[in-house]
């Protein structure tokens, strides 16, 4: 074969290829999910520090260190994936969105305020990053993000203590479900159906009190989950 020939051929060939595989990255760019994180460290609080991961796709990932009651010497790290609804999902990315995607310093630099932990937001997707930390924030999106942040937090950590509870003291059950009646009755929590694995768990243990179960049963009903 005359090697102008196999030059070209050769040239074809990665052009081919090149078509063949370009697509692909782009489009695998173009499918990664935005993320947004909070993340809160506050020594004097259970847990003293926690992380929530959401990307737009739904698929959360929740993280703590520390201990589980004020009472407790023993730490206890733990990590749960979840699903969150689109409806909280679409209002988290829309505050971030007003928030400026974190690009700009959020914190009031307010010097009487007290301490209420540091708190960290962060946003990536394929175009922009940004973080912003803060004690306390003037800014309204943020406000409303950190709370909605915190309610998820607290959320999901009452579905660390139960699963704890479950599997080592199921007579704590029943008080800790109450807690979370009373802050759900607060609207301090949201995506109760974020830990419908535990409570499912514990509604169908016939080891568990009547009444605990019940109550079990009552908080999904008023997530939907039921």
């Amino acid at each position: 074969m005359p090697r102008s020939l196999n030059v070209c051929l050769t040239i074809l060939l990665i052009f081919a290829l090149s078509l063949f595989f370009s697509p692909i990255s782009a489009h695998s760019q173009a499918q990664a999910p935005a993320t947004i994180t909070f993340t809160l460290d506050f020594p004097a609080s259970q847990p003293e520090h926690y992380s929530i991961h959401v990307p737009s796709d739904g698929s959360g990932r929740y993280e703590s260190k520390g201990r589980l009651s004020a009472d407790s010497d023993e730490a206890d790290d733990f990590d749960l994936d979840f699903t969150i609804g689109a409806n909280t999902r679409q209002k988290i990315f829309d505050l971030a969105a007003r928030a400026g995607y974190f690009q700009n310093d959020v914190d009031s630099h307010h010097k009487g305020l007290a301490f209420t932990g540091k708190k960290t937001l962060a946003y990536k997707d394929a175009q922009r990053t940004g973080e912003a930390i803060y004690n306390y924030s003037s800014n309204a999106a943020v406000q409303e993000l950190t709370s909605l942040m915190q309610a998820l937090g607290a959320t999901l950590e009452f579905g660390h203590r139960l699963q704890y509870d479950h599997h080592y003291q199921k007579l704590a059950l029943d008080e800790e479900l109450k807690r979370m009646e009373e802050a759900s009755h607060n609207r301090q929590l949201t995506e109760v159906t974020a830990i419908q694995p535990i409570l499912d768990r514990i509604v169908a243990d016939p080891s568990v009190m009547n009444v605990t179960r019940s109550r079990a049963q009552r908080l999904l009903q008023a997530a939907g989950a039921h």
